[in-house]
């Protein structure tokens, strides 16, 4: 099948990878868009993995305020080299990475981070749960693990699905922007405030 160029600036736009990177995708996928996307993500985790002992302490912090002064996000994600920290490309990923903790508020930036007590608590509130509803406690562990799968998508920004693409998640994105930038990029730690939480509020 032949690759058009309409085909190939569709690809970019989905994936943000390169021209050449793209055009290669597709002639190995044949055409099909689907699997050139999967071709280019799983060379954007390639590309991170081979990056991930490096050190990336270079980059900007951001903010985004949402909703009229409603909800502000601060957030830092580092890169290697200060010329990269000027790339428009990085950047709009940090502007997009502080607008999805405004949007989903996770709790934590990836899986790795949550600690080991807050897991226990989860495991046992979810037990708790399903021993509730009747399950047989031979299937309670299986149905707890799952459970715990949709916690970190949930608390966890890495696993989270990403706002403007609900069809990849946020390390996805990362990692197809490594793939592009080819410096190692982090999120390193984001603060996410909302107005009056926390603050007891009077009974109607």
């Amino acid at each position: 099948m032949e690759v058009t160029l309409q085909m190939i600036k569709e690809l970019r736009e989905r994936t943000s990878a390169g021209i050449n990177d793209c055009k290669k995708a597709l002639v190995d996928a044949e055409g099909d868009m689907e699997k050139a996307a999967v071709l280019l993500r799983e060379k954007g985790l390639a590309a991170a993995a081979k990056r991930a002992g490096r050190v990336a302490s270079e980059g900007i912090v951001d903010s985004y305020i949402h909703g009229g002064g409603r909800i502000g996000v601060l957030v830092e994600v580092n890169c290697e080299t200060d010329f990269v920290a000027k790339n428009e490309k990085f950047r709009a990923f940090v502007k997009d990475i502080a607008m999805q903790i405004a949007a989903s508020s996770p709790l934590y930036v990836s899986k790795e981070d949550v600690p080991q007590e807050d897991i226990e608590k989860e495991k046992e509130v979810l037990r708790q749960q399903a021993l509730n509803e009747g399950k047989p406690e031979k299937i309670v562990d299986k149905m707890v693990e799952g459970r715990i799968s949709k916690f970190y998508d949930e608390y966890c920004l890495m696993e989270q699905q990403f706002v403007k693409d609900p069809e990849i998640k946020v390390k996805d994105l990362l990692n197809s922007l490594v793939a592009v930038i080819g410096e190692k990029i982090t999120v390193r730690r984001f603060v996410r405030f909302e107005r009056g939480e926390g603050i007891a509020k009077d009974a109607e």
